[in-house]
């Protein structure tokens, strides 16, 4: 990775986006980001995550996800720029919550329909498994978002194990 030599000094003051410099990657937050070579892109040397740079609006996109995503340089650090498909997002949201509401609440209208016989060994076992529901999908729909929305923490921890299973 070649650090310019003024970068040190720019660190503590704002600078624009170039292809020279090199840069925290807004993904996981601990790699770094800088040109590769004979194009005009970006990429993280953690989590190799490949990205797009307007210069002149001072944004950068990672070309490798969708939705993709944006990110405006404030010459310090990455913001959130505003996505473009807000829509598509609700859908998303909405669609996760309902993968989480109604699979638990079938169980929870089974068992209530048909309650265990009282007294028995197993009239624990449909509320052990309503909760297993729940939680089964929300985990599940958790895992999407994340691998969706490029969480930082997701995305490092996953780049972690990965080397840790390339070993």
């Amino acid at each position: 990775m070649n650090i310019p030599k003024h970068s040190s000094k720019l660190t503590l003051e704002s600078r624009k986006l170039n292809y020279h410099d090199v840069y925290s990657c807004p993904v996981c937050r601990y790699g770094h980001i800088s040109v590769l070579t004979l194009t005009e892109a970006f990429a993280c040397d953690f989590c190799r995550h490949i990205f797009t740079a307007n210069i002149e609006e001072q944004t950068l996109i990672m070309a490798d996800s969708t939705p993709p995503m944006a990110w405006r340089w404030t010459g310090r650090n990455w913001k959130l720029a505003h996505q473009k498909d807000s829509e598509l997002s609700f859908v998303v949201w909405l669609l996760g919550m309902a993968l989480v509401i109604f699979p638990t609440l079938i169980v929870g209208v089974s068992t209530y329909i048909f309650p265990p016989e009282e007294g028995s060994n197993q009239s624990i076992f449909p509320l052990i498994w309503l909760f297993l529901t729940f939680l089964s999908h929300l985990i599940l729909v958790l895992w999407l978002l994340a691998e969706s929305y490029q969480l930082p923490f997701y995305t490092y921890l996953k780049v972690k194990i990965r080397n840790w299973l390339n070993r």
